[in-house]
Formats: structure tokens, sequence, C-alpha cells
């Protein structure tokens, strides 16, 4: 999948993460995952390091890139990472230090930035406070996750704007979960403030196992088809990526979260059989 993917124009793909797999099984997998992907080496595979451990474990697989996460909620921060929001970013403080010794680039997420399952309405202040605590301690960029999807263009506009007061825009990206189908107006209002990152997935898979009902992250397909017709360059290449996409969802069994792909697949269909 992944290899499939470093063949579609991606310039970054975040490969795996290196969480403990007590709480995340599903990634007890991420050694041997990146041993065994083709690195293209104008492609960046990060991967994300809750701790130094993980960012141990992942140096020892050959990962030149990691991301730390953060989240804008205290009642989120303690049930997904079971510590405040402070004690999470202490805990980072020995991975930044590895990580500039050991010459790798540091991503920060921040989660829950339009609200929080467990405490509903986040600040934007919070959003900004965490935002510019984990660019000072050395992220490069910093993206800015809706988790649950509940973000509209307004609320998130006014987020972004409050964060862009205090790191500058280059250093934003946004990274929009589609519950509610706000994801792309989210997207084209960041695209009008200028922030030019966007996190998608392809196919919209993902999720989060610590907030319940939110559904996987802006489909990538749909972001391309939006970009393209924008007029705006991103390298991807739509035609792959929609059959890279048909051929995960094919192997989870599930229909695909891309409006684009699931358009395309009934084409596709209509064509054979005519």
């Amino acid at each position: 999948f992944i290899d499939m993917l470093s063949e579609t124009g991606l310039h970054v793909i975040e490969a795996t993460s290196f969480v403990s797999p007590k709480w995340v099984p599903q990634m007890g997998d991420n050694s041997d995952v990146m041993k065994q992907i083709k690195r293209n080496p104008n492609i960046s595979y990060p991967v994300l390091t809750p701790n130094l451990q993980g960012f141990q474990n992942a140096l020892a697989v050959g990962a030149t890139e990691v991301a730390v996460f953060a989240a804008a909620s205290e009642a989120f921060s303690q049930a997904n990472i079971n510590c405040s929001i402070k004690e999470s970013i202490d805990r980072f403080r020995p991975v930044f230090e590895a990580a500039k010794e050991a010459k790798v680039k540091v991503r920060g997420y921040v989660s829950c930035v339009l609200g929080c399952p467990y405490q509903g309405q986040v600040s934007p202040d919070s959003v900004a406070s965490v935002a510019k605590q984990l660019y000072d301690l050395g992220c490069y960029e910093i993206s800015l996750g809706d988790t649950i999807g509940i973000g509209t263009p307004g609320s998130s506009v006014q987020m972004l704007r409050r964060v862009m007061a205090d790191i500058p825009i280059e250093a934003i990206a946004v990274h929009f979960h589609d519950t509610y189908g706000q994801a792309l107006p989210n997207i084209l209002g960041a695209l009008q403030l200028g922030v030019s990152v966007i996190d998608s997935s392809v196919g919209g898979l993902g999720g989060c196992p610590y907030a319940k009902g939110a559904t996987g992250n802006v489909a990538t397909e749909d972001v391309v088809y939006m970009l393209n017709g924008l007029g705006i360059r991103s390298d991807v290449n739509l035609e792959k990526l929609i059959l890279v996409s048909l051929y995960v969802n094919n192997v989870l069994g599930r229909e695909s979260g891309s409006k684009v792909c699931r358009a395309a697949s009934s084409r596709l269909q209509e064509l054979c059989s005519s």
C-alpha cells in the first residue's frame, strides 16, 4: 500500500506509529513496516513517536522524520495519552533533544482544535498555546487537527487566525476529519488564509479510538480533485491515487470514504459493462 502511494506523486507519506502496542495493537508491526517499504529518496516517510522509547525504536529502523502529538483539550489528553497537556509536552523534551542530536526533523500535531468529545468546546487560545509550545520546542511544522470533524469554515478560520498570531503561516498545516462533511470547505478557508500543507488519508481511512463516532481524515482523492479544480499544483496523479484507494478499500472490504473514488468506480463499472 505504501509503495503504491509512493508512485502517485505524494511528497510525504506518514508510514506508521511507534506507540505502545499495549494501547494501540494495530500498530504493533511498525518496525516491520518501516523495514519493508521501498523508500523513494524524494519522499519523506514520517512516523509518530509519543515518547523517547518510541523515537529510539523509530530511529533503529531508519526513520528520518518523526512527529509528536499533543491535545488542545485537557480531557482528551488524559483519555488519549493518559497525562495532562503540560505533562505530555514535558515528555517530548527528551525526544527533541535526541532528534536534534540525530539530525531528525520533528513535526507536531495538535488534536481537538475545534472541539473535544469529552469537554466540548475548545478555545482558540488553548490551541494557540499548545501550538506555540511545540513550535518553540523545535517543531518545523504544526498540524492542527479537527479530531472529531466538528468544525465549520467559520470556526476553522477563527482558530487559524488566532494561531497565526503566534506562529508563522509557513509552519501551519491543517488536518480535518470529515465527520460532518465540512472538511473540504474548511480546507478551502485555510488555503485562502495562506496554508499550503494539508493532511489527508486515502479513501478517508482512519479515525481515532478515543473519539467515538469520528470518521476518518478527509479523503486525499477529494482534496486533490478540489485542488485541481482550483488550479493549485500538488504534483499528485489523481488517477493513480484512485487506483490505490480502490485497492486498499477492496483489501479492507469497505466502501471508500472518498466521493471522488466512488464516482470514478461507478464510471469504471459503466464502461466495463458497456
